[in-house]
Formats: C-alpha cells, sequence, structure tokens
C-alpha cells in the first residue's frame, strides 16, 4: 500500500504539473471564451489513458505498479475526466448500458450542481 501511495503521489505530482504548464500555455497562445486549455487537457488525457488500457489489455506487459503509476497517478493527476471517460468505457463494454447512461447524466448534472451549491455556500 505505501510503494502504491509513493507511486500514486509522484505521479499525480507530474500529471498536475502538466495539466497547468499545458492549460495555461493554451489558454495564452488561443485566448478564447471557449476553455480550450481544459479541453485540450481533457481530451488528451483520455488518449493516454485509452492508450495504457488498450496497450495492458492488448500485451499484459504492464506491471500493476506501472499501471498504478501512469494510470492512476500521472492521469489521475493530469485529469479526473480521463477517469471518468475510461470507466464509462468499461460500462459500456460490459453492456451495462443503462448504468453508462446513468452515470454520465448523473456526473454531469451532479457535478455541476455541486459547482454551484459550493459557490453558495461559499457566500454564507
Amino acid at each position: 500500500m505505501g510503494k502504491h501511495l509513493l507511486l500514486v503521489g509522484l505521479g499525480g505530482f507530474i500529471g498536475s504539473v502538466a495539466r497547468y504548464v499545458i492549460s495555461t500555455s493554451i489558454t495564452k497562445y488561443f485566448p478564447l471564451s471557449f476553455p480550450l486549455g481544459t479541453f485540450a487537457v481533457n481530451v488528451s488525457g483520455c488518449l493516454i489513458i485509452g492508450i495504457i488500457y488498450g496497450l495492458t489489455s492488448r500485451f499484459g506487459w504492464m506491471t500493476q505498479e506501472w499501471r498504478i503509476f501512469l494510470a492512476t497517478g500521472i492521469c489521475g493527476g493530469f485529469t479526473t475526466f480521463s477517469a471518468f471517460a475510461y470507466e464509462s468505457f468499461r460500462l459500456i463494454e460490459a453492456s451495462e448500458y443503462w448504468t453508462f447512461a446513468g452515470y454520465i447524466i448523473l456526473s454531469v448534472l451532479f457535478c455541476v450542481l455541486a459547482v454551484f451549491f459550493g459557490v453558495g455556500l461559499s457566500k454564507l
């Protein structure tokens, strides 16, 4: 457990720094009202976690420690949206279509509502 926490922590640090650098750089060079930096990070993080999952499934050469470091650590620090997308993919892969639909709808709805609620709480 301790080793895994260190792997997640180190990967998370790398992913978080990469997210900040990439997102702010894109926003600096493409100052749009659309949050292009965050969008690019989310899409690229999903691509990366897909590659990790695909290589692990196809070849089976990646150890649990590498998966934890790369997928949970780096991708998790880079964007938790990649974990959301991967979990959604797994539900489709398992033919859990209603669960998939509920997860997508409820996640987006409740997360946006939670932000509104959090902002409201901060004004009390």
